[in-house]
């Protein structure tokens, strides 16, 4: 689909792991946690115009990635951005 994996959550898409990134899920209710965090939105220029395209997943916090704990939050909040978002 995306030339990546996905990683669920009980039935639910919460991040993508792909180029050697882990992306979480995000909507406009997490974006400004995760920009906050240092996170940057996944982007590529596609489409027949090649216009950028926003995608709904977002670097995980670098803080995160050596820290259980803190992934274990940000894994949360990813999972309520996709119910809410119904992906």
């Amino acid at each position: 689909m995306f030339g990546g994996k996905g990683i669920y959550y009980q039935g639910t898409i919460i991040a993508v792991w792909l180029r050697g990134e882990l992306r979480l899920k995000g909507d406009d209710v997490l974006a400004p946690e995760l920009e906050a965090a240092g996170s940057k939105r996944w982007t590529y220029v596609g489409g027949r115009h090649g216009r950028e395209v926003a995608m709904p997943y977002w670097s995980a916090p670098e803080s995160a990635m050596d820290d259980p704990e803190e992934m274990a939050v940000w894994a949360r909040k990813a999972y309520q951005a996709a119910l809410r978002s119904g992906s």
